[in-house]
Order: C-alpha cells, then sequence, then structure tokens
C-alpha cells in the first residue's frame, strides 16, 4: 500500500478514490449568462473540511472559487490556481455574486457557537436555503450540501435541530442536491484526535461523556473531503451519502484506542451528562467556548452511518490508530 498525505494523496503524487467525472454539455448557461466550465464555488473554502475539498478539486485539474466571509481568511486560503471572493452567506446579494457562473457548488459553512450577531439558523437554515435557491436559479450543475451524520429537525438542541432544518429547506430549494453527512472527523494533531491525546497527556484521570457507550464512526477528514470531491463529479450521485470510517466505537473504547496507540495509560472516570451541561453553561462563557452544551448534546447521540457512502464513492477510509501513532513519531 503507497503511503497516503493528510489529505489522501498518494506518494506518487496522484489522488486515491478519483471517480469517472460527470460529462458536461459545453456552452450552457443560465439567465444571469454562460457558466464558467469547470468552475467550483466552495462556501467555507477556508474551513477545517472546506479547504481540503479545495485541494482536492485543484489536484482533479479544475478551476476552484473560494468563498469565505473574512477577507483576511479568504486570502491566506487562496492557494495556487483558485480565485477568492469575500462574501457572507447571510446576504443574498453575496451569495447572488459568488454562486454566478458556477458549475458546481459545495456549501461547506458551519457555524458551532451561536453569538449576539448570528444564528444556528442564520448559517444552517436560512443561509443553506439561500445559496440552494440561488443554485437552481442560475442552473448549477450540481450543489453538495454538507450536514452531519445525526441532523434532526425535531431534536431537542439547538445545533442538530438547525442541522435538520437545514436538509429540509435545501432539498425544497434544490431538489437534485446531494447531500453529504460527514460523522465526526479527525486529523494528524487535529479536532477529535488531538483533542483526546491532549487531554490524556496532561490529566491522570480522563472524564468520559457519560458512562462513555455512545458510539462513534470517526472519518478521517482527507476521506471525507476527497468523499465530496467525488460527489461533485460521478454522473449518477445519490441524494444523501452518509459519511463514516471503517470502524464503529464506543466513545469509551475510542480513547483506550487512541491511548494505546499513544503508549499511555487511560485511567477512566463516567461524568454523568447533566454535569458535563452544567460544565459547558460556565465554559460557554469563556474565550473561544472551549465546550458548549450542542458538544455535550451531540455526545448522547450515536453518530454512525446508516449506509456506507465511503463506499459508494469510491473511497477507502483510513483507519484512526494508525494516524495516532504517526502523530507520537512526530511525522
Amino acid at each position: 500500500m503507497s503511503a497516503t498525505s493528510e489529505d489522501g494523496r498518494n506518494a506518487r503524487g496522484g489522488d486515491a478514490g478519483r471517480p469517472p467525472i460527470a460529462p458536461r454539455e459545453a456552452g450552457s448557461g443560465s439567465k444571469d449568462g454562460p457558466r464558467t466550465p469547470d468552475l467550483y464555488t466552495v462556501f467555507g473554502g477556508t474551513g477545517f473540511l472546506g479547504r481540503r475539498i479545495v485541494r482536492h478539486l485543484l489536484r482533479d485539474g479544475r478551476r476552484v472559487r473560494i468563498v469565505a466571509r473574512h477577507a483576511q481568511h479568504a486570502t491566506q486560503a487562496g492557494e495556487a490556481g483558485a480565485e477568492v471572493l469575500c462574501a457572507d452567506i447571510t446576504n443574498a446579494e453575496d451569495v447572488a455574486r459568488a454562486v454566478k457562473g458556477s458549475e458546481v457548488v459545495v456549501n461547506a459553512v458551519s457555524l458551532y457557537t451561536e453569538t449576539a450577531a448570528v444564528s444556528f439558523d442564520d448559517i444552517h437554515v436560512a443561509g443553506a436555503g439561500r445559496v440552494a435557491a440561488h443554485c437552481t436559479e442560475t442552473g448549477v450543475r450540481r450543489l453538495v450540501h454538507i450536514s452531519g451524520i445525526g441532523s434532526d429537525p425535531e431534536a431537542g438542541d439547538a445545533y442538530v435541530r438547525a442541522r435538520g432544518r437545514g436538509e429540509a429547506v435545501v432539498r425544497e430549494a434544490c431538489p437534485d442536491a446531494v447531500i453529504a453527512r460527514p460523522a465526526v472527523m479527525f486529523a494528524q494533531g487535529e479536532a477529535l484526535v488531538g483533542t483526546i491525546l491532549r487531554l490524556l497527556r496532561r490529566m491522570p484521570i480522563y472524564p468520559l461523556f457519560g458512562d462513555g457507550e455512545t458510539r462513534l464512526q470517526p472519518a478521517h477528514v482527507g476521506d471525507v473531503s476527497r468523499a465530496v470531491a467525488n460527489a461533485l463529479q460521478v454522473e449518477d450521485a445519490q441524494p444523501v451519502y452518509d459519511l463514516g470510517g471503517p470502524q464503529v466505537y464506543t466513545y469509551r473504547d475510542l480513547v483506550q484506542a487512541i491511548a494505546r496507540s499513544a503508549g499511555l495509560r487511560a485511567h477512566l472516570l463516567p461524568v454523568p451528562f447533566p454535569l458535563w451541561y452544567a460544565m459547558a453553561l460556565g465554559a460557554e462563557r469563556l474565550p473561544g467556548a472551549p465546550l458548549t452544551r450542542h458538544q455535550v448534546a451531540l455526545m448522547e447521540r450515536d453518530n454512525i452511518a446508516d449506509k456506507d457512502g465511503m463506499r459508494a464513492l469510491q473511497v477507502t477510509p483510513r483507519r484512526l490508530e494508525p494516524i495516532v501513532q504517526e502523530i507520537v513519531q512526530g511525522r
């Protein structure tokens, strides 16, 4: 097996799991003018997932437009060959300007902490619907909307509920949209794995969410981004793809697996969810909100794929343990 980089590119310079490319009609257009051939627009193209989708598309030879809310972030993300556009998903004129001329669009914008200025509904419901509506109006060939496994319009938690409502709004505004639902994601030193490793190294006792029996199916962000890029390009895409990793863990087993791979001992302590909610209420007032009640709510729900979207999109997901070993060895 050839070695792969953090985003799934193999050591010989190619990309793993790239599918046959969907055919395009030459000279197609919309009432706003002709679409630019091969222009792939990525809303949230500076984020944890979005920037990796951008890299895959550039390596696939696509013209890419990165859309970000903040000009500084957008400029920093401007990789060679990518157009950069500063636009706000909550602004209809900005969205229309960003979508104009696009052949395909990805909405990878996400909000994890509400502020006085912007809510979950602003981004995940109204914003998502705005992007979808403009895609339909301008004749975009394909829209991929990034949601998440477990999204539920009837959920008690505002974040999970907004994600679920957003899916429904997107489907109504753009019936042919593809919805990608990643499981919890990890990367070298970032997100899930990085957080658990830091806590294992710093704390003599590791606090579990509840009894640690919530089931998770962590997926490498490089594999998820490759799958999303593939979903943009396959001819007959499914309406929904659940994108999980190769193995299902309980949270307890996941922490122990990471500890073993790092050569650490894990002393685990179950912590009731009501106590987690109380701690999160205080943590939300701290700079950067290191823990939120919405994160706690997500840990109360199993986060596993109903169907194997990775396989359908010709991606073989990587196991978590070798990634942890690479982190520990400094590779």
